[in-house]
């Protein structure tokens, strides 16, 4: 029997793709909204593809918004385009 892979689907072109594929930006319990290298943080996440135009497109639509259930501000998507470029 094979095992299942995860799969994702992103906030940004909605596409369904592998979990390990793809980038986790996460909202920390603190309110906090980071980038999660490890996929395993405690907080609530968004899946987005490893692409500056998801992360653009995920900011354009809300969808990150919707996805975290919080405001995004400019600053923080700034970082996370940078982190992500």
């Amino acid at each position: 029997m094979q095992k299942k892979i995860p799969m994702r689907k992103c906030v940004g072109c909605g596409e369904m793709k592998e979990k390990k594929e793809m980038i986790r930006v996460l909202k920390t319990p603190e309110d906090e909204i980071i980038l999660d290298t490890t996929g395993r943080a405690n907080g609530r996440g968004a899946y987005i593809c490893n692409s500056p135009e998801c992360l653009s497109k995920a900011i354009k639509n809300k969808g990150l918004e919707r996805s975290l259930k919080s405001q995004i501000p400019v600053e923080v998507s700034d970082r996370l385009k940078k982190e992500l470029s």
